[in-house]
């Protein structure tokens, strides 16, 4: 059996793709269930957060559980599988190891560093240990994972390269100043009361606002938050729960809300943020940044098409149309007659050009170039420059959306004095944050245990093939002890004690070196086929190899009954 994954992540999939896919909670369980219930996969866990979604699987054949489980996955988001192939990548064996450690460390996260990734591994063990669909392969992974993730936090300074999402979400509402200056004295909603919710609700509460209202559909849930954040000796906030009907009222006066809810559906509406808006300023939130704030004008036809007389991409300067008089001042008569010629055939409609008289014509040329000669240039209707679009005013309302799918209409964004930020904005902002020198050792630590691990999985394939030789040599002593005494029946216990260990210490001395090193080439790459080669050199049954194995899981099950490392 082989280690594999499939999944899609913020790195892999724009956020509206995530946002669809996104796992309810009922979801990731039918989704373990259908996995390990399909023919190429024994066992299977799901990693499903903000920004990712990932299935690992142990799978006896690798095209066959790919396409297993790029189908489930499909199934199960509600995306066609059409649709998400693109988006979708395939780790396996060590690259899959080394995929997962990766995001332990927080290498792979959206802020890079953030220490939530352990938690939320953590959380996906024990939802798959408690419906029984992890088995030794995750349990060693996932235990192993969350073991290198702390091992990385410990030894680097990885947690300098980032933060978690809630914090580079608060700095990013803060517009790059300090966050606790910004937060001082604010009055925060926190909408829902999930790990996510309550980290951002500590963090605000930390950060120095004055008030803290949860909101939740569980109403038990928020006024535990809400106990936990006024008994934190660490603050002074006021914290306070209220059923989620009362989030439009709470929204007017909220300086800043935070929503991460398991919704399927917005949590804030554009039309509910605006009213909120209206009724702190008691003005209507104008919307700003749309297209019909700045309409670009039409380009002109004058130095757009083939054939203009003038040199028009030599003489135009900024702040000038085509038509204006950086292009035409100093030039001679001739010249500006087959201007004025070109501009009146490109303008005018040629029905009304056809009716007007040669007599016109030349009267008009005429004059231009008189005023030509006598100002250096032709008067003409100048077009109006764009129009600057108009400046924000300062946010009133600070909107922080943490959820997938988004809990806040992404229209708010539109809004005059509203700053949103959502997960598609910060997807944006850290792909330009600088990476910290600490990276480079996580990664080195990440492959060494990558290393290990693989080692150690090898060398744990090749065990129950050793114990079964081991168990047969026993059996043959035993056997060589028991005819030894019907044949010197008179032999007293004192000298059978002897023989017997005699015989036992020759045995062990021959298997000694041969299963030592088997191991360790067992633990090496391609070491999988010592086992096979002792199982035919020693003729063991491979039925007593299955018994060692199962044995040992049975073991394993009983040890992971008590909870994930």
């Amino acid at each position: 059996m082989s280690l594999l994954v499939v999944g899609l992540s913020h790195r892999s999939a724009p956020v509206s793709v995530l946002e669809r896919a996104s796992l309810s909670a009922d979801a990731q369980l039918k989704l373990l269930q259908d996995t390990v219930a399909a023919e190429p996969a024994a066992e299977a866990a799901v990693l499903a957060t903000c920004n990712r979604i990932e299935l690992y699987a142990d799978v006896d054949k690798f095209h066959a559980g790919v396409a297993e489980l790029s189908t489930l996955l499909a199934q199960h988001s509600g995306v066609g599988l059409e649709e998400l192939t693109p988006y979708l990548y395939v780790h396996y064996e060590d690259r899959a190891v080394h995929h997962l450690f990766s995001v332990a460390c927080g290498l792979d996260s959206m802020v890079v560093g953030e220490g939530q990734i352990l938690g939320q591994l953590k959380d996906s063990l024990a939802r798959a240990q408690e419906l029984h669909t992890a088995g030794r392969l995750m349990n060693d992974l996932f235990q192993q994972g969350l073991r290198v993730g702390k091992r990385a936090h410990s030894e680097t300074g990885i947690d300098r390269a980032g933060q978690s999402l809630v914090t580079f979400g608060l700095e990013q509402l803060a517009a790059g100043g300090d966050v606790q200056d910004w937060a001082r004295g604010r009055k925060a909603l926190v909408i829902g009361a999930g790990s996510m919710s309550s980290l951002a609700a500590a963090t605000l509460a930390r950060a120095g606002v004055a008030e803290v209202v949860v909101a939740n559909r569980t109403f038990d849930r928020a006024e535990r938050l809400a106990r936990i954040l006024t008994e934190d000796e660490g603050t002074d906030v006021v914290a306070r729960a209220v059923p989620i009907e009362s989030v439009p009222a709470e929204l007017t006066r909220a300086d800043v809300a935070v929503s991460c809810t398991g919704a399927t559906g917005l949590v804030l509406t554009a039309e509910a943020v605006a009213a909120a808006v209206e009724d702190r300023t008691g003005a209507p939130a104008a919307v700003t940044g749309s297209e019909d704030a700045v309409r670009p004008l039409p380009p002109t036809s004058v130095g757009t098409e083939d054939g203009c007389p003038l040199d028009l991409a030599a003489v135009q300067q900024p702040g000038f149309s085509v038509m204006g008089e950086a292009a035409v001042a100093g030039m001679d008569a001739a010249t500006l007659e087959q201007h004025a010629a070109w501009v009146d055939n490109a303008t005018v409609d040629r029905r009304t050009a056809g009716r007007r008289s040669p007599e016109a014509d030349a009267e008009l040329i005429t004059a231009l170039a008189a005023t030509a000669a006598t100002v250096g240039r032709i008067p003409e209707r100048r077009r109006p420059e764009p129009v600057a679009p108009p400046v924000r005013p300062e946010p009133v309302l600070f909107l922080l959306d943490l959820a997938m799918p988004r809990d806040i209409d992404a229209a708010a964004h539109r809004l005059a004095g509203v700053r949103l930020v959502d997960i598609e904005s910060l997807a944006e902002a850290s792909a330009e944050a600088p990476m910290a020198a600490d990276v480079d050792q996580v990664r080195r630590i990440v492959s060494d245990e990558v290393a290990a691990f693989g080692a150690a999985q090898r060398a744990a394939h090749i065990t129950p093939t050793v114990v079964a030789l081991r168990t047969m040599a026993a059996d043959v002593v035993a056997g060589e002890i028991a005819r030894l005494e019907g044949r010197l029946p008179g032999l007293d216990d004192k000298h059978r004690a002897e023989i017997t260990q005699t015989v036992k210490r020759v045995v062990d001395k021959l298997l000694h070196a041969p299963t030592v090193r088997v191991k360790q080439l067992a633990a090496e790459p391609g070491g999988a086929g010592y086992a096979d080669a002792l199982r035919t050199l020693f003729d063991l049954d491979q039925d007593a190899v299955a018994a060692v194995s199962r044995a040992e899981d049975s073991t394993e099950k009983n040890a992971e009954n008590r909870g994930p490392a």
